[in-house]
Parts: structure tokens; sequence; C-alpha cells
């Protein structure tokens, strides 16, 4: 029965199609549907897929590489089964698969088809370049070509890109490959064997060596020690083939390092097989981004009336996708059945879908949108698919949405939902750990995803369960916490005060809880209770230890409630500790006459001595005079201490107690050296805090900070929040001793600032697992010591010591090591890798036997450590200290370990049968392999000492380490890294394990393994309860219990985030198959309709790749059927480092009305990738971000390619760039005369630099910190010197003497680059046509859409007419259409000007606004200071839809008395608009005060002044605080510097300088020097019209434009007349537009 009733609907349907076609088969004819298609293209020329797969391998594992290029070497190169490139393609993918497990190849499928390993190969050829350049070919074709460059690619392209991105170098004379060791290039096999031949050319001369990066290929069998040769070639080709062969051959033998970096150089694409050259001969397009087609407000008819003439029609387009319902129908199916009727069904297809879009819904109909559409997603039976259609085509489903009855679950669920969470927020977390949803894309996603997988993956080989591992993989660490407290509690503490005991504080109260009670901001609480202790560590023979006495002391007496005491030492003793490796022997009886010159030791002692006899105030009185004496000294220019200081504030202080006369007393200190043995102690117990390095530090309740006052207060601050909360649970009560209490449960007996590190430097961290799946068996080979008695405990913190028993750093290393165990420890275990230098002697390779022996045999037994402690030292005192006569010496060792191990109870017998001549070979080649592994997988080399804890890399290159040190990384890492996996792992249940097997040394490894490997992955530490929110009705539950990814999201379907997610989690669900909990959280109660827009996100998918031919066409966003007759404006959602720019648009972007395209079927927009942006913050020790210092990036060979400020908004700057390795440095002049960059190494030492090296290889940008620092000497000295401080203002403006001339110099090609920047001098000279004279006149502006660039070049015409000077336009290029940029420098040439086109990209952290026109008016105010060049100092914003009357050199030239900015105000006298007035009352009148509000479409800005009285960023801080209310600054470009002219002054033009109809009425408009075409809020007159009748020149300046437009792009003109056409009426709906409010 159903069917028979299916089939009479269905010709029901069909008769209407065919009734229906009849009656508008015309209409349809004009009115066929329309498709819009976007792509973005990379600005490097392709890159072979081939090569790209092996970059992706060795992502995974460096081996894989390897495998790749020796497997593809073995295949037929013929590929007679490829016909094309989607065969090529599977083929690759057939052979990199081979290579992975299951989950990981087909990630790598979707990130090859992704093409994100494209600009690891645009860096190779940088440095191919460069290998060439460096050795110019004398004979060949390669020197006379520029660069290398094409041909066809002429000089001009250098010229206007000074990245020269990803150029590809020409094969040199024919050849594709070659090899670089530095000395010479090698083009021929023949001549690398000769070289390889000759050994005495192979020595490793450091200078030759050329220079190997992080990401470069190292052959896995070359010797670190052994020359590098690295070979430039693709896989594919013959020569790559026998150089590899031969390089493979070389490095075995341990001739070479060898190292490839796979370049296919232009000219060899025929060279490399069919496949190998596929991606490489076409353009390549990205995926990974978004597009949207936004209906636009017409109110004001903004649109341009010149009709397209002719375009670039590229190929057709795909077809449109029918499964898709349109209003209740499926086509696909309706096809399926009636083919016959094809074209009339498709006709009502094409009529529904133009008659279903929907831009405005009555109130009651938007009432439950959100809860319908959750609704239709959930019931869907693909919900993901359903939830993209939807938010993706709202407009053109909403009316049937809205229609769709509402279950009452659905609503119930949301609503209790949003009791949790707001409605509308999107969160997402990945395993667990959330995801920053504003920065997610494509890319970011794929490798966080990728982390988890390659992890995964780890832990399945290591045999853990797949229930553990998605555990393991779900645990969020604990966020880092930098709460570690130094236990200083000992003598040593010389306390200034007590709260709960001295007099003077009786009169506070004591009650605990009085820390509870509200109080003014800033105001103290005085309790008599020691809840703060600020302890300061200090030499008291420094400038900073004493001026911290006197901050103390000052505090002290202003009864600050804080508990003061002091710690003191000598810096001269602990560095002598240090000498001799941290150990006291009796060194302090050997050096007294040291000991008496050193002025701390004798102040401690005088200060000991005054305590005992004195009191401890009058003790610190005595360093207070001290300090006193020092700063009234007139000789001392230095600040230095001299000993007579120290003499006089003795006899100063003690003089009126003394019994005595305080000389003598003094006299006999010095002699017996009374207190001496305590004032060393003190210094040792700094020593052994750890806390010496710091110089002047405060511990405030055991926190290390520094000894600032601001520091002082700040740690009080943020202390008081802690002692509150324990207070109010009850923790911490009136008997509880605050500082006991947090020293027990946080303290560490040691500091030291590698272990301990703040946040910006993080440690290294290596997976362990990786490099024992990668078959190394250096770490198998291990056996590992223990604390007595814990041999079968499992261990889950592993330190591995790297020592060079050849070194006495090595040996002091290990026998700290020894001593950590013997110490006692029950959750670590210490293994140790031994290496040595080449010329190891005997006894230093039997230590290492005896080491091995003892640890293999006798690791349970009592005394092994104490064994192994002698042996150590015996071998320390005769081997490294002074080294015998080889023959003696050996056989005095081997005895001595003979007697040692009887003497601690272990058998000699293992040692003796073990002869040590036979075996020191074999040990030599032991301890290289260990170096090389060392090397390879940690980075560690030759000769240097470290210690890896569970895969944390600490480098041991300066300072002292401690068995303490140890400790201390044991209880940071198992409280951070590890003890939540030993949880875990101690719970699993082994399946199929030999219970043999199953020891404390087995888990012990796992632990190892895991939380090294978990250690590397960097997510965000936050999470959150998404199981609290309901999912029953109102979420989309995918369950894989296979899958080691889960996903939680809460979406809002009806947002931005809504249709960005839904592509990216489709992704997902295709080629990761994850479980998902997807819960959505709609907007309850909508006013207006949530969506305007239709959105597409751009993912690649294998249609990209031909199956016909060669090609790959890669891929695109594609709009079937948009609506005909409503203006739709293109935008793209791009990832945040992309700078793009549309290069193909024939059509007005801004302004599109596909019903104008005619016979055109598709809209076609090619955008371009111009450049990646590198951001960063940079910082300055203490003080505020280095606002304007200057940084340059280049090559090493072009260090200056384009330069930046720091801006003072978070030290921000940014900076364009391409994929390569480019150096960061200070500019030349004032910012490198006054700082350096400083790294903070992992090993707290902080080295200084001048130049910073930044590697991009992928497309996700970078953010770099930095830090700088002043240079000795120039602390006091400002970077920014202001031109009214100084008296020679005038001539540094002109460039004369001072840095401002460097500032000048340098600064051309600011962030924008020099897209055609002719000579920008401000001299006296004749320029272009018609010889224009003067100074020039520098004028900026910004357009969008073909309107406002007609508007644009009319304004141009009009500049240019009315004055004789140079003049150079500035354009914001973001937003110009790609005709704009090609008839622009036809025109400067013709009309006699410069132009120069400048980006910025939106910083991240501004507050971004959503609509293109609130984007643009941003760009006019907020980054005026970063955006020019510095060597730009004053520029004339002109709006593009203004006509110039007069010399606006008169403008220019006016004096604006020292105001950074100069505004006409609006003028008053057209009455009719007076209600219209707005800032003559409420808010604005009462804000500006009596000053005048300006309009905005024209100002003059002196960007010196901008710059010095850091304009830019105060405007900046007033965006940010009111931009975020969606009311205010609702003409954004006007509004702000208004508001903010009381702290950014403006100078108020003459009235005449701006005129326009709408406010200023005809009175005046004789007088005016410029008209503007403002919007009229009262008639809404379209722009044209509105300017053929007030401008009366227009007509003839806009003839003459497009006349001279046409005639460069080969058009015709409509009207060849000047005449002015009427225009026609908008019909358009007219509800407010922003783009009324442009300049009101």
């Amino acid at each position: 029965m159903e069917t028979r009733f299916r089939s009479r609907l269905c010709i029901l349907i069909v008769l209407a199609c065919v009734i229906f076609c009849g009656f508008t088969s015309v209409g349809a004819q004009n009115r066929r549907p329309k498709n819009v298609q976007a792509a973005i293209r990379a600005k490097w020329s392709g890159t072979p897929l081939l090569l790209e797969a092996g970059e992706l391998l060795s992502k995974e594992s460096k081996n894989l590489f390897w495998e790749f290029f020796d497997d593809w070497l073995h295949v037929a190169k013929t590929g007679g089964d490829s016909h094309s490139a989607k065969d090529c393609l599977k083929k690759i993918l057939k052979h990199g698969s081979s290579l992975l497990s299951e989950t990981l190849s087909s990630l790598f499928e979707f990130s090859l088809t992704l093409r994100s390993a494209s600009p690891r190969l645009v860096l190779y050829r940088q440095l191919a370049e460069e290998s060439l350049s460096s050795f110019p070919l004398g004979d060949d074709s390669y020197s006379n070509n520029v660069n290398g460059l094409d041909a066809s690619e002429t000089l001009e392209t250098i010229k206007l890109d000074p990245l020269l991105v990803g150029i590809n170098p020409r094969s040199p004379g024919g050849k594709c490959c070659w090899v670089d060791t530095g000395g010479a290039l090698f083009f021929d096999v023949a001549e690398l064997l000769l070289w390889l031949q000759r050994p005495n050319e192979l020595g490793v001369d450091s200078f030759q060596q050329p220079e190997l990066y992080d990401f470069d290929h190292i052959h896995f069998d070359s010797n670190i020690m052994s020359p590098v040769a690295i070979l430039y070639g693709a896989l594919g080709t013959n020569c790559f083939k026998e150089f590899h062969v031969t390089l493979v051959q070389a490095a075995k033998e341990g001739k070479v390092k060898y190292v490839v970096r796979p370049v296919l150089p232009s000219g060899c694409e025929a060279e490399v097989g069919l496949c190998g050259a596929v991606g490489a001969r076409d353009s390549l397009n990205l995926g990974g981004y978004g597009v949207e087609l936004a209906l636009k407000n017409m109110e004001y008819k903004a649109i341009d009336d010149s009709t397209v003439k002719k375009g670039v029609t590229l190929e057709d387009p795909r077809t449109e996708d029918l499964s898709q319902e349109v209003r209740g129908f499926i086509f696909s199916k309706m096809l399926e059945r009636k083919p016959e009727l094809t074209s009339e069904i498709m006709a009502f297809r094409d009529y529904l879908m133009s008659s279903t879009i929907s831009d405005t819904l009555d109130v009651w109909e938007l009432k439950d949108l959100g809860h319908q559409t959750a609704q239709r997603i959930v019931q869907a039976s693909d919900p993901l698919q359903s939830m993209q259609e939807i938010s993706q085509n709202f407009p053109s489903v909403v009316s049937s949405l809205s229609r769709m009855k509402l279950n009452d679950s659905v609503k119930d669920e949301i609503i209790a939902n949003q009791r949790m969470i707001p409605p509308g927020k999107s969160l997402m977390a990945l395993n667990g750990a959330l995801i920053n949803i504003e920065d997610i894309d494509l890319y970011l996603l794929i490798d966080l995803i990728h982390r988890e997988l390659s992890l995964a993956d780890q832990f399945s080989k290591l045999k853990i369960p797949q229930g553990t591992v998605r555990k393991l993989l779900s645990t969020v660490t604990p966020p880092e916490s930098d709460m570690f407290r130094v236990d200083f509690r000992s003598s040593h503490v010389h306390y200034l005060n007590n709260l709960e005991e001295d007099a003077m504080y009786r009169r506070w109260r004591s009650n605990i809880n009085d820390i509870l009670m509200p109080v003014f901001p800033g105001q103290l609480r005085y309790i008599r209770k020691n809840l703060f202790h600020a302890v300061y560590v200090l030499d008291p023979a420094t400038v900073c230890g004493l001026q911290s006495i006197d901050m103390i002391t000052t505090f002290y007496e202003n009864s600050f409630p804080m508990r003061f005491g002091v710690i003191l030492y000598s810096t001269q003793f602990i560095k002598k500790i240090e000498m001799s490796g941290g150990e006291l022997h009796s060194s302090s009886l050997e050096h007294d006459s040291e000991i008496e010159d050193d002025k701390s030791i004798l102040i401690i002692r005088l200060f000991i001595y005054i305590k005992e006899n004195h009191g401890t105030q009058t003790a610190f009185q005595f360093l207070s005079n001290v300090n006193r004496l020092r700063i009234e000294s007139a000789e001392s220019t230095d600040d230095a201490l001299e000993m007579h200081h120290i003499e006089e504030a003795f006899v100063e202080t003690v003089l009126p107690k003394a019994k005595s006369p305080p000389q003598e007393v003094l006299l006999k200190l010095q002699k017996e050296s009374t207190f001496k043995e305590l004032s060393e102690e003190s210094s040792l117990f700094v020593f052994k805090l750890g806390v010496g390095k710091l110089q002047c530090c405060l511990l405030m309740n055991g926190l290390v900070l520094d000894s600032s006052e601001e520091a002082l207060i700040n740690a009080m601050n943020d202390e008081l929040p802690r002692i509150q909360e324990q207070v109010y649970y009850g923790q911490i009560n009136s008997h509880t001793d605050v500082l006991d209490k947090f020293l027990s449960e946080n303290g560490v007996s040691r500091y030291n600032p590698q272990i301990i590190v703040d946040g910006k430097a993080k440690p290294r961290f290596i997976s362990l697992a990786s490099s024992i799946l990668g078959g190394e068996s250096v770490l198998n080979d291990i056996n590992y010591l223990h604390s007595p008695e814990t041999v079968d405990n499992v261990k889950p913190v592993t330190h591995l010591l790297a020592v060079d028993i050849t070194s006495k750093k090595g040996i002091k290393l290990l026998r700290e090591g020894i001593r950590y165990l013997i110490g006692g420890t029950k959750g670590a275990r210490v293994g140790v890798l031994f290496s040595a230098s080449q010329d190891a002697n005997l006894p230093s390779l039997l230590l290492v036997k005896t080491f091995e022996i003892t640890a293999a045999s006798y690791s349970h037994k009592k005394k092994v450590l104490e064994f192994l402690d002698q042996a150590c030292s015996f071998y320390e005192h005769n081997y490294i200290v002074r080294s015998p006569t080889s023959a003696e010496s050996t056989q005095a060792f081997i005895n001595k370990v003979y007697e040692l191990a009887e003497a601690n109870e272990l058998s000699s017998k293992a040692y003796k049968s073990s002869p040590p001549e036979a075996s020191a070979q074999e040990l030599r080649e032991h301890l290289n392999k260990v170096a090389q592994f060392l090397y390879r997988q940690f980075g560690i080399a030759s000769g240097v000492n470290a210690v890896i804890t569970n895969g944390r890399v600490t480098s041991l290159d300066a300072g002292v380490f401690l068995s303490h040190d140890l400790h201390l990384l044991e209880s940071v890492e198992f409280k951070h890294r590890i003890k939540h996996i030993v949880q875990i792992i101690e719970e699993v249940n082994w399946q199929g394990l030999d219970p043999d097997m199953l020891t404390s040394k087995y888990v012990s490894d796992i632990v190892m393994f895991v939380s090294s490997s978990m250690a590397t992955r960097d997510r965000s530490t936050e999470s959150a309860r998404f199981e609290v929110l309901n999912a029953q009705h109102s979420a989309v539950v995918l369950n894989n219990e296979n899958s080691s990814i889960h996903i939680d999201a809460v979406v809002d379907p009806l947002s931005p985030f809504g249709q960005k997610l839904s592509s990216l989690l489709r992704v997902l669900a295709k080629y990761v198959h994850p479980s998902m909990r997807i819960v959505l959280n709609p907007l309850s109660s909508l006013v207006d309709l949530p969506l305007k827009n239709y959105y597409r996100y751009v993912v690649p998918t294998m249609d990209d790749f031909s199956s016909t031919d060669y090609t790959v066409n890669g891929p695109k966003a594609f709009f079937a059927n948009m609506p005909l007759s409503k203006t739709l404006t293109m935008n793209l959602d791009v990832p945040e480092p992309w700078l793009v720019e549309p290069i193909i648009a024939v059509h007005d972007l801004d302004n599109i009305l596909l019903e104008n395209l005619g016979e055109t079927r598709t809209l076609q927009a090619v955008f371009e990738l111009e450049a990646l942006v590198l951001t960063g913050h940079c910082t300055e020790k203490d003080r505020d971000p280095p606002r304007g210092l200057q940084l340059i990036l280049g090559t090493k060979n072009t260090p200056h390619l384009v330069d930046t400020i720091v801006m003072a908004n978070l030290g921000y700057w940014q900076m364009k760039v391409s994929p390569g390795v480019w150096y960061l440095q200070l500019a030349p002049g004032r910012s490198s005369e006054l700082y350096l960059f400083r790294d903070g190494g992992d090993n707290g030492s902080q080295e200084k630099s001048l130049s910073k090296r930044i590697t991009i290889n992928d497309l996700r940008g970078k953010v770099v910190h930095l830090e700088v620092v002043k240079k000795k000497g120039k602390e006091h000295e400002k970077l920014l010197i202001s031109a009214d401080d100084d008296s020679h203002s005038k001539e540094k403006r002109q460039g004369h003497n001072g840095w401002n001339s460097n500032f000048l110099k340098w600064a051309s090609g600011f962030i924008g680059g020099s897209e055609q920047s002719k000579k920008n001098n401000d001299s006296l000279v004749e320029h272009g046509k018609g010889g224009r004279l003067g100074k020039a006149i520098n004028i900026f502006s910004i357009a969008s859409g073909h309107l406002y660039e007609r508007f644009l070049k009319i304004m141009i015409l009009s500049v240019l007419k009315n004055t004789r000077r140079p003049v150079k336009f500035w354009f914001i290029k973001n937003y110009l259409s790609p005709q704009f940029k090609d008839v622009i420098p036809h025109m400067a040439q013709e009309y006699g000007f410069e132009y120069e086109l400048i980006t910025y990209k939106w910083p991240t952290w501004l507050h971004k606004q959503k609509e293109k026109q609130r984007i643009i008016w941003a760009y006019k105010i907020l980054f005026l200071d970063v955006i020019f060049p510095l060597s730009l100092e004053k520029v004339i914003f002109v709006d593009a839809d203004q006509v110039v009357r007069a010399d606006v050199g008169e403008l220019y030239d006016m004096d604006i008395k020292g105001r950074p900015l100069a505004y006409t105000p609006f003028c008053d006298n057209n009455k009719d608009m007076d209600g219209y007035r707005f800032w003559r009352q409420g808010f604005w009148k009462e804000h500006l005060r009596g000053r005048p509000y300006h309009i905005s479409a024209l100002y003059v800005v002196d960007l010196v002044k901008f710059r010095e009285t850091a304009a830019g960023d105060n405007l900046r801080v007033f965006y940010e605080t009111l931009s975020k209310d969606p009311n205010s600054l609702s003409n954004l470009d006007q509004d702000l510097p208004n508001y903010a002219q009381h702290t950014v002054p403006i100078f108020s033009l003459p009235q005449e300088w701006l005129w326009c109809e709408s406010w200023c009425g005809n009175a005046t408009k004789s007088r005016a020097k410029t008209i503007d075409l403002c919007n009229n809020p009262m008639t809404k007159e379209p722009k044209l019209k509105g300017a053929r009748r007030i401008v009366s020149e227009w007509t003839n300046l806009d003839f003459e434009a497009r006349n001279f437009t046409a005639k460069i792009l080969g058009d015709e003109l409509d009207n060849p007349e000047p005449v002015a056409s009427s225009e026609t009426s908008s019909n358009e709906s007219s509800s407010e537009d922003l783009e009324s409010k442009a300049e009101l």
C-alpha cells in the first residue's frame, strides 16, 4: 500500500514539475542558478608530493624517512600502473602507509592531501639556493641567471618581494643533485668518490662545516664526529640514487655524516619519473580555511554601476550535490526514478532553491529556532552532516526549520544544560584537555590529533591494553605549579622582628580571623601573628645587599605587618666551594690569606659579634651604617665598598654601648678569626640551598623572588589569598605556625633555576619510548642502581646520568648520583650512560667495566653503593687530578678494585673473570655507540654531562650539581608528570604477558617510557566537566571503543564557531573515527537571525587529484545555487598567521550580485597566501615592554629584509615571513646600542646574544617570546628620546646627528613590504611627469569594493591636479581588488606619483571586529604607529570618496602645535540636520566638555609625535576597553579619536578643509578645500547619484579615471561621453546599515 502511495506521490510531483516548467521555461533561462567558487593559492610554486610524503613520515620517526626512501628506490621508475595524479597519490600512500599503523596511516593520507608538509620543502629550497650561491659556477648558465630564477620570472618580482618566497633554484648546469661539504660542491659522483678517498681532506674543520638544523635528516649510520656531506636532490632522479648509495656506504664506514635535503630544482621535473613530479608542476591550492558569503544590507546603494566586461573563466567547477534535501524533496532520488524528465526536475529544483532564501523572520518564528535546529540535527541519520548543512546554508534552510514541530524533551534538556553553561557558548576538548576554540584551525587540530595517535601507537607497542591507553591519554596533567617553597629554616636566619612577641606590636589584634575582614584596596591588615616571613638572602658587601638592608629597616620602622630576616653569605666563598666541586675538604684552612681579604666574611663575623653582644637591632643598625658610609664616601665613584667603611661603621655602632674601645675589639676579632666558622657555615648553607647564584633574593614564606620593594609588596598580595583560604577552611588557626605548615607541605631542600623553571623557559623533554621502539638497544642494556633494600620496589622516577668518565665534572656527577642513593630514596633508581673522550686511558675504561659488572651482578648487595663510591673516589684522586704512567696505573687500579670489593663484602671473582686488555676495544666501541645515542636522541654533545629524568633533559655545563638536586628533580617530576601515570599503570591487568616478565623493573621501565612520552605533548592543562551536561535528547553521541581519541564538545550550531566546528568534526569523524559527545547549546530566545551568511570550510579530498592526467587541482570552496537578487560580500576566515590577498577576481567581491553575471554560471575568485605572520612579545625583566624597540629580520647573507617596532601593549610585534630559516636581530642604531637579546637557557645561565634563529617550516606561523636586557652602563638610558626634550630637535627631525638619522636610514621596508617603492626621499628633487618639485606629500587611504576603488582613483586625480609637489600614496592592500592593483602602477607612471601598498595583521589579543566595514574603519586609526615604515614622519588620511580642490601641501606643512593628530570639526550650519547631531547631547556632550566632535574623513598624523607619545598604544587601550560593548563605538574610526582626545590631543583644522553637504549647508561650499560625499541619514541618497549632483568636476574626473582604467585593462567604456547618467533607485530593504554611519 505504502509503495503505491509513494509512487502516486512521485507522479504528482513530476506532473507539478512539468506544469511548472511549461510556465517558467522562459524565465528559467534568464534566472538559471549561479554558483560561487573561491580558492587560496600558495605564493610558492608547487612541491613534489613524493618528497612531502617523506617529510610527513620523518615527523613520525626519523628512521621512517630513510626506510621510505630506500623502499621507493627499489621501485621501478617507469610507474607503469600510474596513469594519473590520483594513481600516483595512491602509490605513494601505499608505500608510506605500509610503514605506519592503521590509525596513523589514515591521518598520513589526510595530511598528504592537505599538503601540510609543503612549507618544509620550501625551506629546503631556500637552503639549496644559499648552498649554490656560496659557490658561483663560473662557466655555467646558472651564474648568469639572476639568483637561479626562471627567465620568465623577471627582475621585477624579486624587487617586489623581499622574502623571495619559495623560489625554486634552477638546476645548475642541468644537474639535478649536488653534495655540499662546506668546502666544495660536487655535481658528479666521481668527484665525490675522489674526495672520500683523500682522508687528509676530510679533516673536520668546523669553519668549513655547513650548519645543521633540528629538522635535518641525518642518516642513522652516520658518525657524529665525521665531516658533514649534504645531498641536495630529489628522490626519483638517477643522480640521487647514485649519490645516495655512495654516501650511505661512506656513512657506514664512518667517513661522513650524511644529510639529505630534498629539493627538486626547476628544470628537473622530467628526470624524476611521472609520480616524482606530481604536485611540482601545478600551483599549490591550500585547504584549511573558511569562506563566507554574507548577505549585505543595502540601505545606501553603494555599488558600482559600471558593468564587468570580460573575465577570466577558469575551468567549470564540479557538479552540484543533489542528495541535499530542498524543501523536503531529495532530487537525486527523483532523477533516479524519472531520468527522462531531468531538465524539468532540475528547473523545479532551481525554482525552489532561489525562492527559499530568507534573511528576516517574524519574531514568533525566531523564538524556538535554536531548539528546532538542535532537534533536526539530533534526529538526522548523519547528524554531523546535518549540522554542517544547516549552519553553512542557514539562509536557505531557516524557513523550513522554523516550521518544524518542536519536541519538548529537546527543549527541556537544553534549558536544563544551560543552567550549567551559558547559552550559545562553545567549548571543545580533545582527550579531556580544552582546545582554544578561537584559535583552532585544521592544521593545529591535525597536529594535536597526530600527537595523541602517535602516543597511543607507542603505548600499544609497549603491550599496554587499549582501555589503559585511553585512560592515560585523557589524564590532564596538573597545572605547572610555581609554588615551590625553599625550606630555609635554620639557625643561620637572623630575624629582625617577631610580630607575636615584640613589644611594639602589643596593641595589634591577635585574632587570625581578622584576615578575612574586607578592607579598602591597598590597606594593610595589622594582625599580631607571623603570617608573612620575608627573609632576604644577601651578600652584605654588595650594593644590592646593602640596599635591601636599608629597605628592610625602613619597612620595620614603619611597623609593616611582616616578619623580616636575613641570611648572609659571601659570594667569594661560594665561588671557592664551586671551584672545589662543592666539597669543603680542608679548603677553609688552606686559604687564610684570601679569607682575610673577603669583606663579606668580615661583615658577617662582625654582624654575629654585635648580635650576640648587643642584640639584633644593633646588628642591623651596623649594616645600615656600612651602607650610609659607602654612599657618603666621596672617593668611591663606582659605589664599591671599601674596608674602612666597614671598620668605621663598626666603631660607630658599638661605641655607645661598648665597655672596651671598639678599635681593640675589631683588631682582636680580625686576628683571632672569631665566628669565622659560623660565617662560613652560613655561606655553605646558602650554597646548599642553591640561592647563592641569584645575588640578592627574597624568600617570601619560602617562595623565591626578586629582592625589590615592588616584588615584596606583590609577593605579600599573592600570598594573602592563599592564607585567607586556609584560614577560612580552618586549616590555619591562631596556634598554627604558618611558616612550618607551608614549608612542610611544599618545601624543597634546594632551589635550582635549571629544575624549577619560570613560566617562559620550558624544560626539554625527549620521549624514551620512541627510541626503544626505534630499535635502540642502549636503554635496554642499562643495569640500574637502587637505594639499599629497595631493589624490588617499582620505581616511578628514573635518573639516567650521562657521564663523561674522563672529565672531573663527570666523576663528580657520578659520585653525587651514588650519594643520592646512599642518602635513601624509595621512588627512584639511577642508571648510568658512560661516554668518554677518544683518547680515554685504560683505567677509565676499567672503571666503566667495574661499574657495569657491579650494577649487573651486585645491585642487590648491601654495601654495593659504598664500594662504587670508594672506587670512584680512588679513580678521581689518582687518575683525574694527576695521571701516573699507564702500565703501573692500570695494575694499581685493578688491585684497588679487588681490595675494595672484598672490603665491601662483594666477591672479586666477577671482576677477575674479564681481563682488561681484551675488552678495551669492545668497550671503546660501546662508549662510542652510547655517545652517538646521546647525541642523536637527546642532542647531548660528547663531553657534556647531563641528567635525564623520565625524559627530561638537564644539561650540566654550568654550576655545581648536588645529590640534593637529584632529590629536587625527583620530587618536581613525580608531582607534576609521573604521579598520575603510576596510579594508572599499577592498576593494569597485563594480558598475554609471561608472569616471569612482570618484574618491578618491567613496570618501572613502562612508567619511564610512558611518562617521558606524555611529557613531550604540549597541551592545555585546563579541562571541563562535560559529563555534568545531559546528552539524552540534544546531543550527538558517536561511540568507538577502539579509538584512542575522544572528543567532547559543546556547540551552538547557529554561530560562526558552529559553522567551522561542524566541518572540522566531520573531517575527524572521517579520518580518525574518534568517539564523540557533542552537546548542542543554541541560544534560546533569538530576536534576530543568528546567521546571515553562507559558509564553506575548505577541506581537501582525493578528488583534488586528477584521475585522467597528472595535474593536482587542489581544494576549493564551492557555493551552489546562491541567491540571485541578494547582494553578497565574500570574506575569508583563514588561520591566524595567514596574510591573504585576492589575485584573480573579475567581479566586485564586496558587492556580489549574481543576477548580473550574464551567461557565466560560476563567479570565480582566487586568493594568494602572500606571507605568514611572525608575531611575538618582547619583555625586559622587571620593566615595562621596551616600546619602540626596532627589530629586523633577514637571512644570514641579507640580514635586513623586513623590520618592525615593539608596541607598548604586551610588547607585541609582528613581521611578514615565508617558510625558511630566518635571523631576528636588533636594528642598527639606538636599539642595538642599548640592548641585547637574553636567552634563558635551560641551565639557568643567561646567555646574551645579538640574533635569534627562527625556523618557519609549517603553515602555522610562530609566536616568539623575546627577552631583552640593557647593556652594561646603559641601564638608565632611554630608548625613545622625545624631540621636545632635545635642544637639537629641529636638526634631529632632519636626520642629523643622533640616532634619528639611523631611524630613517634603515626603516624603509616595513611589514607591509614595499610593493612599488621608488626613491622615497624628501629632498627637493624633480619628480615624475610635469616636473613636480618640493617636499613630498604622503597621503594614506583605504578602499574596499569596486565603487570605492572608483572613488579612490578620482581622489588621486583631484589631489594631483591641485598641487605641483611630489605625492606618495599609501594604500592598505588587504581589501584592494586585483584590478586596482593591476591599474595603479600604470596610473603612477602616467600621472607621476609614487605609491606603496602596506598591511598589518590584526593582533590576536586585540578585540576583533566581525564585520568587514568596521574592520576597515579600525585600520584607519588603530595601527598608525606600526603600519608605516619608521622613516615616514607625517601622513594625511584622505577618504576614498573625497574630492580635493586645494593644494594638500598647504595642509601637509601646517603647524599642528605639537599634537599627534589634526582633524576638522563637524560643521553646524545646516540646521536641517540638528536632530542627528548626537554629540550635542547626553553622554557625548558631557564627555567632550566643550571640545569639538571631529569628522574622520580627513586628518593629519604627525607620526614622529604619534610614536613618541605612545598615542597608538593609548588608542588601542581605549579601543580594547570600549569595543567589548557592542553599543559603543558605532562609528569606530570617528568615535575613538574623539573619545580619546583628552589623552591623545587633537588639533582642530580650519573648517574649510572639509565640506560635506549633509552637515555644512551650501553657504560655505565655495570656500571648501575638500568635498566629502558623506552619507545623508535623512535622504539616504545613493553615493553615485550624490557625487554627480554635488561635485561639479566629479563627472569629468570620473570619465578620465574610467577611460584610463579601460585603456589599461583593454575594456571599452559604457558611455564614452562624460555625462551624468540617471541612477536607478535602490529597491533593497532598508534596515539600518553600517555604511550609513561611515562619516555620518
